[in-house]
């Protein structure tokens, strides 16, 4: 009977902590988080004949902040970020970088004086060695940062001299993100970054873009992958048809959208569903015999607990919380395949 509530009890406490770690989180209000606004968008709408690939958005990014928009292929993602970058008009609405215009010729100047930008599709020179490539990026500034150091940054000086046709994706990416980053930019758009790689070589990127925070450079990152957005970023935009359905730091998206947390008894029965379902309400036996209890706070969550000693369960049990992806299937009502496409 000790061990088993000592096992109990140690199972309580790893929950517990885990639990309130996740209600813990909080932000603190846009002023005292980030010191400014570096973008700023207003209506922004951009229509093709009857198209409308992006529908009225407005949000802001502060500095030194990993900024996310989420969404799959076709909501209007690259289409925004190219407005931003001053590569694509907008038809309507307002859009500022820097405080700079992009529909006016001198702040368009100022604009790409101040940003770095990683395409969707990056490729470089393929018969040049890693810093070939990234020297001719430099070379195009009147200033820009020394080379050895960015290739130190982004860990690759061990492929200095390799001609880029041989690099993996992983590597390829970080070599995009070294030339969008030699110019030394106060902002980073980084458009679909780990889109076709291989979970290792995706989470080389997502390091660097972690790197890039510390560095206090402000991050605008593209992505379909919902781990990545509630991985990396202080603030997400779900996007969807063109249009913002949510926006705010993963943790507030969660607590607002993502559902209740669930005490799953592993290999439970009937009988202990009816009577916890008696007890606490919103309890299932699934088809895989595992009882899920779905828990309001910390407070019930100790209270099944209790419940559980003093049946003597001895079941594995474990705590599931809402994710991203949760949130993104209540406010769009669907799921993003790994190739980004929109399953409803």
């Amino acid at each position: 009977m000790i061990e088993l509530k000592n096992h109990v009890f140690q199972f309580s406490l790893h929950i517990m902590l885990k639990f309130i770690c996740v209600r813990c989180s909080f932000s603190l209000p846009d002023g005292a988080r980030m010191s400014k606004a570096v973008v700023e968008v207003d209506s922004l709408l951009k229509q093709y004949g009857n198209l409308r690939a992006v529908d009225g958005v407005s949000f802001e990014v502060y500095e030194g902040e990993v900024f996310a928009f989420l969404g799959p292929n076709g909501a209007g993602k690259t289409t925004t970020v190219e407005i931003l970058e001053c590569i694509r008009p907008l038809t309507s609405g307002t859009a500022k970088v820097f405080g700079y215009d992009v529909t006016k010729k001198d702040d368009v100047r100022e604009i790409k004086r101040r940003i770095g930008v990683l395409p969707q599709e990056f490729s470089a020179l393929d018969k040049l060695t890693v810093k070939e490539n990234i020297d001719l990026i430099g070379d195009m500034y009147e200033k820009h940062l020394d080379v050895a150091e960015v290739i130190k940054l982004l860990d690759l000086e061990d492929k200095t001299k390799e001609r880029f046709e041989n690099l993996s994706g992983g590597l390829k990416q970080r070599v995009g993100v070294a030339a969008s980053l030699v110019s030394d930019p106060q902002l980073i758009f980084l458009d679909e970054p780990t889109t076709g790689l291989d979970p290792k070589a995706r989470r080389e990127v997502w390091t660097v873009i972690e790197n890039l925070k510390k560095l206090q450079k402000t991050v605008f990152l593209t992505t379909h992958y919902m781990e990545e957005a509630q991985m990396l970023a202080d603030r997400i935009a779900i996007i969807d048809k063109g249009k913002i359905v949510a926006i705010g730091p993963p943790q507030d998206l969660i607590s607002e959208h993502g559902g209740l947390k669930v005490l799953v008894i592993r290999k439970g029965d009937k009988k202990l569903a009816d009577i916890l379902q008696g007890k606490y309400g919103q309890t299932i036996l699934n088809g895989n015999g595992d009882v899920l209890v779905k828990v309001d706070d910390v407070n019930e969550l100790w209270q099944v607990v209790a419940t559980l000693t003093e049946m003597k369960v001895k079941k594995d049990i474990e705590i599931q919380t809402p994710t991203i992806e949760d949130v993104f299937l209540k406010v769009v009502g669907g799921r993003i395949t790994e190739e980004g496409e929109l399953r409803q």
